[in-house]
């Protein structure tokens, strides 16, 4: 199984490659982006406005802890892909144990500190009167299974590495059948409201985790699991940190990004319009997903072509990874323009909400159509392990444009300001993602180039 995993890696057409990788990835994030989406309809229609503010919350405790699978899980996949490609399953085995440890240890740190104290970290997220009684109802349950979520979330990643990618899509598709059954009985029939959202994702989290389990021990899998290599290793520890702090980066930037938002909103326009941010939140997330399942289809393909040499492999995987994810992203941007109110009264039938969510929704996605090449470009760079323009291409979007044009922006042109910042920040990422990604490119090609016989190193 080993050996026809890696024999497609290596010979197989690319573009039927990164549809096999993509195609299961999209389906399964598809359907985990659907249950949040879910999650958030049931909410308003049992709970109503408050409900839905309270979501948009702790969404940004949620995006911390999945920050932390992601750090260990897409680090430890750059490194298991070339090693992969590289015929180093030793060092492939070890990365996996200490992806598992890691993500284990993050989940408990992160769990332990914010329940010590919630009310402090609610009030920090930008909690009203309204909200925080519904906020600290569904916090203090979601913690308690941030070790499944860390777990599946980096688990997932390593199984995509060795060339699994159907595995990883059936672990997301049965915790999000899970999920959306069981909101339909605790939240609908059982009437247990916001409490019974979180409970109903906990358990299908552990669902995913359980079916990911199985997996490793059923001696199916390419790598195997074995317990000496859950000790801790600072060389892998550190290429996993070194690669995977870009996902990390990015992902507490949009969890800060989203505190910063709610306390701006709250303030400026009150519980309605943290409502509507919070929607456009989940249909924005949703909306990414199929961008993030090109990337991660593009990075086993990618690493294990980098990892073996074979650069001209690796430059058509990038480009035909960006013309998928651009396409995406155009499809994304006309949805959000032209069906913005359809898309809102999805969620609600307040009249008010409908009307300021679908204008803030065309705001937000004016730019989304450069989306997808930024999302290509930031992991085009972790997956041949090039940590620090990785780095800077992850925190571009979130963290060094859009954080200071919402403290910014607001003071000139009031509420609208927060709005106008997404698409400004979108713009400026893809100009200096598309800047690093050229350099990195010109490189790329003259290493084939190289390696092709085309010239001789004294001329690069």
């Amino acid at each position: 199984m080993q050996d026809e995993r890696g024999h497609n890696l290596a010979t197989k057409n690319i573009g039927k490659l990164l549809w096999q990788f993509s195609l299961p990835a999209g389906i399964g994030m598809f359907v985990m982006a659907l249950y949040n989406v879910v999650d958030t309809m049931f909410i308003g229609q049992s709970v109503g406005p408050l409900g839905i503010a309270a979501l948009s919350i702790v969404f940004p405790v949620q995006m911390f802890i999945m920050s932390l699978g992601g750090m260990s899980g897409i680090g430890g996949a750059s490194i298991i892909s070339r090693a992969l490609g590289a015929r180093n399953r030793d060092r492939a085995e070890i990365t996996l144990g200490n992806v598992v440890t890691a993500a284990l240890i993050s989940g408990m740190v992160v769990s332990t500190v914010v329940l010590s104290n919630t009310e402090f970290w609610l009030n920090a997220l930008g909690a009203t009167e309204g909200t925080i009684g519904y906020a600290r109802e569904y916090l203090v349950i979601i913690l308690w299974g941030s070790l499944f979520q860390t777990f599946a979330m980096s688990i997932n990643n390593a199984v995509r590495a060795e060339g699994n990618a159907k595995i990883a899509m059936v672990s997301m598709i049965i915790g999000a059948v899970v999920n959306i059954g069981l909101d339909a009985l605790f939240i609908m029939k059982l009437g247990r409201g916001i409490r019974g959202a979180a409970v109903a994702t906990v358990i299908a989290q552990a669902s995913s985790c359980i079916f990911l389990i199985r997996y490793y021990m059923s001696g199916k899998s390419t790598l195997k699991i074995y317990l000496k290599n859950f000790k801790l290793k600072t060389d892998v520890l550190r290429e996993i940190i070194a690669i995977g702090v870009a996902s990390f980066v990015r992902m507490v930037s949009t969890s800060f990004v989203m505190v910063i938002l709610n306390r701006s909103v709250a303030a400026m326009g009150g519980d309605l319009y943290l409502a509507a941010a919070g929607i456009v939140g989940r249909v924005s997330s949703f909306a990414i997903m199929p961008l993030i399942a090109i990337a991660q289809g593009m990075q086993p393909v990618l690493g294990f072509s980098y990892g073996a040499k074979s650069y001209d492999r690796s430059i058509m995987a990038i480009n035909n990874s960006i013309k998928m994810a651009t396409v995406v992203s155009l499809i994304g941007f006309v949805a959000a323009f032209f069906l913005s109110q359809q898309i809102i009264s999805f969620f609600s039938t307040d009249l008010a909400l409908i009307d300021i969510g679908s204008r803030v929704m065309k705001s937000i996605f004016l730019a989304w159509y450069l989306v997808g090449f930024q999302t290509i470009g930031s992991t085009f760079f972790q997956s041949i392990g090039k940590a620090k323009p990785a780095f800077i291409t992850a925190i571009s979007r979130q963290l060094i444009f859009l954080l200071p044009l919402l403290l910014i922006l607001p003071r000139y042109a009031g509420i609208d300001g927060i709005w106008r910042a997404f698409p400004i920040s979108d713009a400026l990422a893809f100009g200096l993602t598309l800047a690093l990604f050229l350099v990195q490119m010109r490189r790329l090609k003259e290493k084939n180039a190289l390696m092709n016989g085309q010239y001789t190193a004294y001329e690069i």
